[in-house]
C-alpha cells in the first residue's frame, strides 16, 4: 500500500508539480485509488512537505523537508523501512537510546508489546545490538541516520561517550556459537551467503559505491543486473566477492596470511581496475577529506609490509587470551591501513585481512552492522590521529553482533 511518504519521495524526486492523476499513474495504480491518493496528498499539506498549488501540488523545498528526503533515501539504499522508522514514537526512543551506554525496557515507559516492537525494528536492520533477552538490554550505536531521525522529530540524539568492555559477553557468545555449529554445520554454512551479501554492500558503500543492499542481492544471488547501474559498479561488487570467498577458504583453512595473499586479496577485488590490481604502488597518495592520515611514503611500504607480515605469523603461531586477540587485530587494522600499500583498494582489502585474522582465531566475522558503519569509519581512514582503543571497542561491537546474529539463527 502506498503511504504518505512513499509519495513525499516521489514528490521530492520530481520536483515539479504533479495532479493527483499523475501520482496515481506513477504507483501504477488504478483510478479508483484517486481518492486515496488525494487524501494522502492533503495530509502532506497539512504538515507542509507539499504545497497546493492551480496546477496540483509541488514539494515544499526547505531544510528541513531535505533532511526527511535524505533519511528516505539512506533507507532505499541500504533496505531499510523508512515507513517503520520515520516515526515521532520510535524517533523519540531512539534519542533516548542513543543517550545511554545499554538500556533496559524499565529506561523507558512503554508498554513491553512497543518496547519489543521499537527492538526489533532496529534490530533486523543492523542499528541495534542485542546483549541479552532475559533481562532484555541492549545498546543502540551512534550514528548520524539515527541521529537525524530524532532530530527531524524534535528530539536531540546525543550520543554516549563512554566505551564499555565487552569481550566478557564476546567469550559467553563465542562458547554458545562453538556448540551450536558442531550441531548446525549446514545451517551455518547456509548463513554465509546472507552475512556475505550484506559485508559486500555495507564495505564498496563506505567507498562510494551507489548500488544498494537489494540489487546487491539480486546481483550475486540471481545474477539480475538493473540496466541503470554502472559497469564499474557491478564489475566491484562481483570482484569483492571473489575476494570475500577466497578470504572465507583461507581463514577457513588457517593458512597464513602472506604478502602474496594479500596481493592476491587486491588483485581479485580491484580486477575491474587492471592498472593497479595486485601492484604496489609506485606514488605517493593521501585520504580524501582527510589530510590528517600519514600513510607510507613510496621507499617504506615493501619493508613496513614485510615487517607486518612477520609480526601476524608469529603472533599466530601462539595461542593468546581473547583481550590480546582484539588489541592485534586493532593494530594490523591500522598498521596495514597506514602503511596503505596500493593506489585505491586499501581499505577493502584492510577489511579481508583483519577478517581473516580473527577467524583464523576462530572468530566469526562475516559483516559490519549499517548501525556501526560510521563509527568504524570514524575510527579507522576518519580518523584525525591513530587510536588503537577506539578501533578495538568497535571490534568488540562488530564482532558481538556477529556472534549473536549467528547464534540467534542456529537456536
Amino acid at each position: 500500500m502506498v503511504t504518505r511518504y512513499d509519495v513525499f519521495a516521489l514528490m521530492y524526486k520530481e520536483g515539479g508539480v504533479l495532479r493527483p492523476t499523475d501520482v496515481v499513474q506513477r504507483f501504477e495504480k488504478t483510478q479508483s485509488e484517486y481518492d486515496r491518493m488525494y487524501k494522502i496528498l492533503l495530509e502532506l499539506e497539512g504538515s507542509a512537505l507539499v504545497k497546493k498549488t492551480e496546477h496540483g501540488f509541488q514539494a515544499v523545498r526547505n531544510r528541513k523537508n531535505d533532511l526527511l528526503y535524505g533519511l528516505i533515501q539512506f533507507c532505499i539504499k541500504n533496505d531499510v523501512s523508512y515507513n517503520e522508522l520515520l516515526d515521532r514514537n520510535i524517533a523519540e526512543f531512539i534519542a533516548r537510546a542513543l543517550s545511554k551506554d545499554s538500556f533496559f525496557i524499565n529506561d523507558f515507559d512503554l508498554n513491553p508489546r512497543t518496547f519489543s516492537k521499537y527492538i526489533d525494528v532496529l534490530k533486523k536492520n543492523g542499528l541495534l545490538i542485542l546483549l541479552s533477552r532475559k533481562p532484555l538490554v541492549a545498546i543502540v550505536p551512534y550514528n548520524s541516520f539515527l541521529a537525524d531521525i530524532a532530530t527531524y522529530f524534535g528530539f536531540k540524539g546525543s550520543p554516549f561517550k563512554g566505551r564499555r568492555e565487552y569481550s566478557e559477553d564476546i567469550k559467553n557468545e563465542l562458547t554458545k556459537y562453538r556448540r551450536l555449529r558442531r550441531t548446525h554445520e549446514r545451517e551455518y554454512q547456509a548463513l554465509i551467503e546472507s552475512f556475505e551479501i550484506r559485508f559486500i554492500h555495507h564495505s564498496l558503500s563506505i567507498e562510494g559505491n551507489p548500488i544498494t543492499l537489494a540489487q546487491t542481492f539480486k546481483l550475486l544471488k540471481e545474477n539480475i543486473v538493473s540496466k541503470d547501474l554502472p559497469v564499474e559498479s557491478v564489475m566491484e561488487v562481483r570482484n569483492y566477492q571473489a575476494a570475500f570467498e577466497q578470504m572465507l577458504r583461507e581463514s577457513e583453512g588457517r593458512r597464513p596470511l602472506t604478502r602474496e595473499s594479500i596481493l592476491n586479496y587486491h588483485y581479485l577485488s580491484m580486477r575491474h581496475r587492471e592498472d593497479i590490481a595486485g601492484k604496489i604502488r609506485a606514488v605517493p597518495v593521501y585520504i580524501r577529506g582527510n589530510e590528517d592520515f600519514q600513510v607510507a611514503k613510496v621507499k617504506e611500504i615493501e619493508p613496513k609490509l614485510s615487517a607486518l607480515v612477520k609480526r601476524y605469523n608469529a603472533f599466530t603461531k601462539q595461542k593468546h587470551p581473547l583481550q590480546d586477540i582484539l588489541k592485534f587485530a586493532s593494530f594490523l587494522h591500522n598498521e596495514f591501513q597506514h602503511i596503505h600499500p596500493f593506489v585505491d583498494g586499501n581499505s577493502r582489502t584492510t577489511r579481508l585481512i583483519t577478517f581473516h585474522f580473527l577467524r583464523v582465531q576462530g572468530i566469526p566475522v562475516f559483516d559490519i552492522p549499517l548501525g556501526l558503519l560510521e563509527e568504524y569509519v570514524d575510527a579507522t581512514k576518519g580518523a584525525s590521529s591513530r587510536d588503537e582503543k577506539a578501533l578495538t571497542h568497535i571490534l568488540q561491537l562488530i564482532i558481538l553482533f556477529n556472534l549473536k546474529a549467528l547464534n540467534e539463527k542456529l537456536s
